[in-house]
């Protein structure tokens, strides 16, 4: 027999529904548990230091709760926290029972597994500097936890990106993709280091840790779950497996019942969900402005598939080069992304600031600028802001500033 299909909308619905994104948003006091639900419906929390609005990983609990103490989020991580900072994603805030699963990746971090010009690169680095990393992690064994700019010898250079780090940061760096230190942020994003048993909670140190492919079909799941419908390179980004591992674990999931095959309208490759799945209508009314690291839009061609909408996270482009603004949130309504939104948080003035507001071909003017009115205030008062001002650029720059005034 063959696959079961998916219509275009339905595929929508199950991705929507997936991120945690398809009901409407919590009402009442955001606790503990409620952040700890989302956090689970998407899986991991990509981090990210741009502040210019407010920084990712708060905004995309915003865009499934609405407006929270971000204060709670903070008590989440840290020692003896729900929640841990590893390689998920990216840089990410991951459940700490999934901890057995990375720790493969702990393990390969820096070896052929990686590819051999990385690995070489890797080791040569090692070699040169392996006093400095055992004094590193002495160091912090002893005077821990602590930040870069805390060690005694440091190491500062200059340079750009990845070279202008100290060596010392560096060495913090490999020390925590190793698996040799844990990690969190203070307030202010600097990241702390400790030891691991100083950081997790015992009984998630003592789970066992599954083999690689254990480790990796328990991830390909988790992936399916967060994504809803998903090709094998949407499985493979998610949590970042290489493609060749990821198929191979669909394949054994495929076969063993946890998976299933269907053709999605519009969509060339095969693509899977969970044999359970059943597609919904999202019941969600509001507009939800969704960060630029929001899971639902990660990847381009994904969200292309998806939903029609071509996007690029634009700070990486000179501004000439910009189409849409510096720091763009999507907006979604229903089971469609109908604007974009370049917003900065002016917070000396007070004001949530739109520098410029687009509609997307094909979507509703009147629908847009509503949906968007209604969500740019909720988000300035959960950002302590009196008030949004929105400058006159873009092509739903007048009616949204009609509907803001």
């Amino acid at each position: 027999m063959g696959a079961a299909e998916l219509s275009a909308a339905e595929a929508r619905w199950l991705a929507i529904e997936a991120q945690g994104l398809a009901r409407p948003r919590t009402t009442g006091t955001v606790r503990r548990r409620d952040l700890l639900r989302a956090i689970g419906a998407v899986g991991t929390v990509q981090l990210d230091a741009v502040n210019v609005l407010e920084r990712t990983q708060f905004v995309v609990l915003f865009s499934r709760l609405g407006a929270y103490d971000v204060g709670v989020l903070h008590e989440l991580v840290g020692p003896g926290g729900a929640l841990f900072e590893h390689w998920g994603h990216a840089a990410s805030l991951l459940p700490v029972e999934t901890h057995p699963l990375f720790r493969w990746r702990m393990a390969q971090h820096g070896t052929a597994a990686e590819g051999r010009a990385r690995a070489d690169r890797r080791q040569s680095w090692l070699q040169a500097n392996a006093d400095y990393l055992a004094a590193v992690l002495a160091e912090v064994r002893d005077r821990g936890p602590l930040a870069g700019s805390e060690l005694s010898d440091p190491r500062r250079r200059d340079g750009e990106w990845w070279d202008r780090r100290s060596v010392g940061r560096q060495a913090l760096e490999w020390l925590l993709a190793t698996g040799q230190l844990a990690a969190w942020r203070r307030p202010n994003f600097e990241r702390l280091y400790d030891l691991p048993e100083r950081v997790l909670p015992p009984a998630v140190l003592q789970l066992p840790t599954p083999t690689v492919e254990d480790a990796q079909r328990a991830l390909v799941l988790s992936a399916m779950g967060c994504l809803g419908v998903a090709t094998a390179s949407d499985l493979a980004d998610y949590y970042r497996v290489r493609l060749p591992e990821t198929r191979a674990r669909i394949a054994e999931l495929v076969e063993g019942g946890d998976l299933v095959e269907v053709s999605v309208e519009g969509w060339t490759p095969p693509a899977y969900c969970m044999p359970a799945a059943r597609p919904r209508r999202p019941q969600r009314t509001n507009g939800t402005l969704l960060s630029p690291f929001d899971s639902l839009i990660w990847e381009r061609e994904r969200t292309r598939r998806l939903f029609g909408f071509d996007f690029r996270i634009e700070i990486y482009f000179p501004e000439p080069q910009r189409r849409f603004g510096y720091y763009v949130l999507p907006l979604l309504v229903g089971d469609q992304l109908v604007g974009r939104f370049d917003l900065k948080a002016d917070r000396r003035a007070g004001v949530l600031r739109v520098v410029s507001s687009h509609v997307e071909p094909g979507a509703d003017p009147s629908l847009a600028t509503a949906a968007a009115a209604g969500e740019l205030r909720s988000m300035a008062e959960w950002l302590a802001l009196g008030g949004v001002a929105a400058a006159p650029v873009g092509s739903l720059a007048q009616p949204l500033a009609r509907a803001l005034a």
